[in-house]
């Protein structure tokens, strides 16, 4: 025995971060697994919540260092978004000691329901479907234009001309007039951002130190909404929101002297192996796979929390 924990029980504990891991950085819900596998070893509600939010820090942590891919030259929206969670995280930690819990613990499967809906109409989705259809018809005028010209200056010129001529039409009739780059590189820069935008993030982080479950969901729907980027990239950017959160809200809960050491650590060895695993596998899945299974994760989490509260 480890403070009242048997190793079976510790090994569980771990295995149930890897999974918690896994999850929070593919779907933003680790809380799925963590927090129910710390209340089945008979953790007291707001110890297992202070517990679990310093154990996925190790998600974070693992999820960071895994995404470098998706997090390629966004120094300054990672470092950004990782402040705010920390000040965000600092500020609901306090409120889980101060407040009622249930305050959140009622808001909570309204909010992740709410963003499992914003997630599945896909509001960027859609928009970046206009602006394809808008870009393919650009295109095509530009190369019947192209081809009419050519055609009427090739029966002007000799035979071998006219072929060299041709080839040129095809190689200027491929290139569009404002040519973008492919949808999985764009990632809009902080400058375009909506105002609305920072005050969900802040919302976010408050909530995580606050309440947490679900929070990957509600920061991947407000980036989602806001058009930042490609599904995985904005995937790797939720992860850091709660990860500066998190770290900042477990200072609190340890200094308070709130947190069950043992279950915490083994979560977080565990949410850091699955965290760090998870970009590599998640890269290799569609967007829209994805995106389905944030939908129904949260979906879930918000049926398991509502049966729970109401």
């Amino acid at each position: 025995m480890i403070a009242g924990f048997s190793i079976t029980s510790l090994l569980l504990i771990l295995l149930a971060g890897i999974g918690a891991g896994f999850v929070g950085y593919a779907v933003g819900a680790s809380s799925l697994v963590s927090y129910p596998a710390l209340l089945a070893f008979g953790i007291p509600p707001v110890l297992a919540n202070a517990s679990n939010t310093v154990g996925v820090v190790g998600t974070g942590i693992g999820g960071v260092m895994g995404a470098r891919k998706e997090l390629k030259g966004q120094a300054v929206r990672s470092i950004t978004y990782v402040v705010i969670g920390a000040f965000g995280g600092v500020a609901g930690a306090f409120l889980l000691l101060k407040l009622d819990p249930s305050v959140f613990e009622f808001a909570a499967p309204v909010l992740i329901l709410l963003s499992s809906l914003i997630i599945a109409i896909n509001p960027r989705g859609r928009m970046q479907a206009k602006q394809a259809a808008a870009d393919a018809t650009a295109q095509l005028k530009h190369i019947e234009a192209t081809e009419a010209t050519e055609a009427t200056e090739a029966t002007e010129a000799t035979e071998a001309t006219e072929a060299a001529e041709a080839t040129e039409a095809a190689k200027r009739a491929t290139t569009p007039t404002a040519p973008h780059r492919p949808p999985e590189q764009l990632v809009q820069p902080m400058s375009q951002d909506s105002w609305w935008v920072w005050l969900g993030v802040a919302a976010v982080a408050i909530y995580s130190g606050y309440f947490g479950a679900g929070a990957g969901t509600l920061a991947l729907a407000v980036l989602d909404a806001a058009k930042i980027g490609p599904f995985h990239k904005i995937n790797a950017l939720k992860t850091l929101i709660g990860t500066g959160a998190n770290i900042s809200a477990s200072v609190v809960f340890i200094i308070q002297g709130a947190v069950d050491w043992p279950a915490a650590i083994m979560l977080c060895i565990g949410c850091f192996i699955g965290g760090y695993i998870a970009p590599s596998i998640t890269r290799k899945i569609p967007a829209n796979i994805m995106r389905a299974a944030a939908v129904i994760a949260g979906i879930i989490l918000t049926i398991d929390l509502g049966l729970k509260t109401y």
